[in-house]
């Protein structure tokens, strides 16, 4: 049976392979693609969403959404994603329209004319839009099947913060709507996304295939991967968002378990952190499905052979 989803991303390089592994997975049918504000403002990460579309030749809708945190001011990472967001590509004007629509009404009106647990959310990037969608329609929430995210850590601490992972406490106000919306959520956070690192050999074979998807994620992977390189004497980077869709595809790579997870969203200190209470110390309802552990060999694996799949265009 093909699922039903939404991706809201903020592209971003990971975001971009996101998608790219989305479009070519039968499994699939990507009903729109929703931008955020986030690793860089919104005017690039929308553009970044219809450029892939282009490099990969499909025609899913893209529409732009919050350019803000709901209360937060917008942080960015370009530090880590170059200027573009998807540095590592030649970048162009793309040809994908935007569509007409704010991006959080596209969501509710998607979702309202839906049946009931039918369609999956699946946000990679601050969880703004979906947040927002929440907040101002409250309708929706029975039509989600669930929402797999990328976002949080609990082992890993934090990457932007000693204690907040990027896309948590971009906006701690949206992902706190999000964990106590009462629909199932499967998380991956640092902890299991640390493991998929992006290894000269994983490279390598990705950029063997010489389609025009594959050399864009070499491309953008080179690039991404050398800060997380320099910062943990890693040897490559770790694809983060591109976890979210393959466990879409083959779950069974991954490990989990059901957990209570909460966001700060007051302190100074610790804003955005995610609190996993991993050995249920509290008896605060399991909201969350939290996940841990992946095969890495065996996630490179699904990526390079879904990306060959691009090879069929020519």
């Amino acid at each position: 049976m093909t699922r039903k989803i939404i991706i809201d991303c903020d592209p971003g390089q990971d975001d971009a392979v996101a998608l790219f592994l989305a479009f070519a997975s039968p499994e699939l049918d990507v009903l729109g693609i929703t931008t955020v504000g986030g690793n860089v403002p919104l005017d690039l990460t929308h553009r970044n969403a219809r450029m892939m579309c282009d490099i990969a030749e499909t025609e899913v809708p893209v529409y732009a959404g919050c350019d803000k945190p709901m209360r937060q001011p917008l942080r960015t990472a370009e530090y880590i994603h170059g200027e573009t967001g998807v540095d590592g590509i030649d970048v162009f004007e793309p040809q994908t329209p935007l569509q007409a629509g704010h991006a959080v009404e596209f969501i509710i009106e998607t979702l309202l004319a839906a049946e009931d647990d039918s369609i999956t959310l699946v946000p990679t990037g601050p969880l703004t839009n979906i947040g927002t969608a929440i907040d101002r329609e409250s309708a929706i929430l029975p039509k989600i099947e669930r929402i797999v995210l990328m976002g949080g850590a609990m082992r890993e601490g934090g990457n932007r913060t000693p204690s907040a992972e990027f896309n948590i406490l971009v906006d701690p106000d949206a992902a706190d709507i999000v964990f106590r919306c009462g629909r199932p959520i499967v998380q991956m956070g640092l902890d299991v996304t640390h493991q998929v690192l992006s290894t000269k050999d994983r490279v390598e074979r990705i950029a063997a295939l010489r389609n025009p998807v594959a050399d864009a994620t070499a491309g953008m992977i080179s690039f991404f991967e050398r800060y997380d390189m320099s910062k943990y004497a890693a040897p490559g980077a770790p694809l983060h968002d591109p976890c979210t869709v393959a466990w879409l595809i083959k779950p069974e790579l991954f490990t989990g378990k059901d957990c209570n997870v909460a966001v700060e969203t007051q302190s100074e200190l610790t804003l955005g952190h995610t609190a996993v209470d991993f050995w249920h110390v509290t008896d605060r309802p399991k909201n969350v499905h939290w996940v841990y552990e992946v095969d890495s060999d065996g996630f490179y694996e699904l990526l390079t052979q879904r990306l060959s799949r691009f090879g069929d265009q020519e």
